[in-house]
């Protein structure tokens, strides 16, 4: 299946539409759906959501995963950090299917992150939150919609359904950055499986789901992503949606006490 990857600013095709929708039906079957419907709400990139400073790289990144923790309902579950810049990212490519680490004899659960990522906060915050999401998506007892290939794309989905929606949408397919105009500085970028339209667009499910109007999102979503997601948003609350009947549902079993605008 295509997931809108290197596709053009176009709203999305009807398949990958409804996969999407059936992935937040999977989603809230399986996981703390209470908690998803009534506590959730949209995390920004910004000081308000994520205030303080420290004065060490290590302390930093730190203070940033306590708050992705406080933010994700985790903030309890027993967790290591482990610097690995340099090594390659804990959640698989594509359809490899393996278990994210946890530290030998414990049942802790081990985050990575890489050291640069801080030059771009946001993709570090985004990062902390795709492995913390293929952490739960992990523990369900049956495959995401559209089989074994696709728990890191159901991971993503499921980062917004937390409120995470804007973060990943805004760090989806982030471009390399340079140091100067003679030398190349590190990738500024987060391991992406679903593109910046794919997560714009389920961002606009989310937020219709939970009755966040369409201009909450947008100031914070980069420029380049909000005639996208205003159209999506649009398009995902008129009477001609080609979804209306999943979203219905969605609504009917898990949004029931939402006041919605659809």
């Amino acid at each position: 299946m295509m997931f809108g990857f290197n596709q053009q600013a176009t709203l999305l095709d009807d398949e990958s539409i409804y996969w999407m929708l059936d992935v937040f039906e999977w989603a809230l079957t399986h996981f703390n759906s209470r908690k998803l419907q009534t506590e959730t709400r949209l995390i920004y990139p910004n000081n308000e959501c994520f205030p303080g400073t420290e004065s060490s790289v290590e302390g930093m990144v730190t203070l940033i995963f306590s708050q992705v923790r406080s933010y994700a309902g985790i903030a309890a579950l027993p967790c290591d950090l482990q610097n690995e810049t340099g090594v390659s990212h804990a959640v698989p490519h594509e359809s490899d299917v393996v278990d994210l680490p946890v530290m030998p004899g414990s049942k802790r659960w081990v985050f990575t992150y890489h050291t640069h990522t801080l030059n771009n906060p946001e993709v570090l915050i985004a990062s902390f939150v795709h492995q913390i999401a293929y952490h739960i998506v992990s523990s369900a007892h049956r495959p995401p919609p559209g089989g074994d290939g696709n728990w890191p794309h159901a991971a993503e989905i499921l980062a917004t359904i937390m409120g995470f929606g804007v973060i990943m949408a805004n760090t989806a397919n982030t471009q390399k950055i340079r140091s100067c105009g003679s030398c190349s500085g590190p990738a500024v970028e987060r391991e992406s499986f679903l593109s910046q339209y794919d997560m714009s667009y389920a961002l606009g499910i989310f937020c219709a789901l939970k009755n966040v109007p369409v201009k909450e999102a947008t100031l914070h979503l980069k420029k380049t992503l909000r005639t996208f997601y205003k159209k999506s948003y649009k398009e995902i609350l008129s009477t001609t949606f080609s979804g209306n009947d999943r979203l219905r549902s969605l609504q009917a079993t898990h949004f029931s006490n939402h006041q919605h605008i659809i």
